[in-house]
């Protein structure tokens, strides 16, 4: 794909939805990480059900820390692999009280030295909370890069450098969002929703669909 058709398929997911943010709520740095934590392999859906009951009771490293593992699975147990983020989210609200002066760190090295924080969760944080330079590639971003042919790689790394690489300058802060939002209800996996696609003039799938 030429540099031409990547500012232009920028430009169009610009043009449509010029302040693109997450799916999942927040109010600081911390109750991100925190859902982020809990988003591995759950929806955006399913996080934000339960940190709307967690929140209010519980929002800060110190409050998490107190409920300990047994009290936060009851917040977030209907959340897959619930009792493993449980004691990962303890064992980082622990360090950033007494490492962070229980504040997020805005820097990657210190993020991925959290339990339960490996290098996509730091990108989300860096990019979401900090507004740095970051890109977290998911599942959705990983198959629009490939079947577009808009950064295509063999893992996830390699998608991520060339999307850094490859997305035009003015539009990198914001890439992460897009595209997550565009595999999510547009290039979806089974299916994509070619016919109904505002890029599909400019995308490079083989085998494109109607919406029938």
């Amino acid at each position: 794909m030429n540099a031409a058709k990547r500012r232009e398929i920028f430009r169009r997911l610009h043009e449509d939805n010029p302040d693109p943010t997450t799916e999942l709520s927040f109010a600081s740095p911390f109750e991100l990480l925190i859902a982020v934590i809990l988003s591995a392999q759950a929806t955006d859906v399913s996080v934000n059900k339960a940190t709307a009951k967690l929140y209010p009771v519980a929002n800060t490293p110190e409050a998490i820390y107190a409920l300990g593992v047994e009290k936060l699975s009851e917040y977030i147990k209907s959340i897959g692999l619930y009792r493993g983020k449980a004691k990962n989210i303890i064992e980082t609200c622990r360090l950033l009280i007494e490492k962070h002066n229980s504040q997020v760190p805005d820097n990657r090295e210190a993020l991925e030295a959290l339990p339960g924080v490996g290098r996509k969760t730091a990108n989300v944080v860096l990019n979401t909370a900090f507004r740095q330079v970051a890109m977290a590639v998911d599942t959705h971003i990983f198959r629009v890069s490939n079947r577009t042919n808009l950064a295509p790689g063999r893992n996830v790394l390699e998608v991520e450098r060339k999307l850094v690489k490859f997305v035009p300058k003015e539009y990198l802060l914001d890439a992460h969002h897009w595209l997550i939002l565009h595999g999510r209800y547009v290039c979806k996996a089974r299916k994509p929703l070619c016919g109904s696609c505002r890029i599909e003039d400019l995308c490079e799938y083989q085998h494109k669909t109607s919406d029938d």
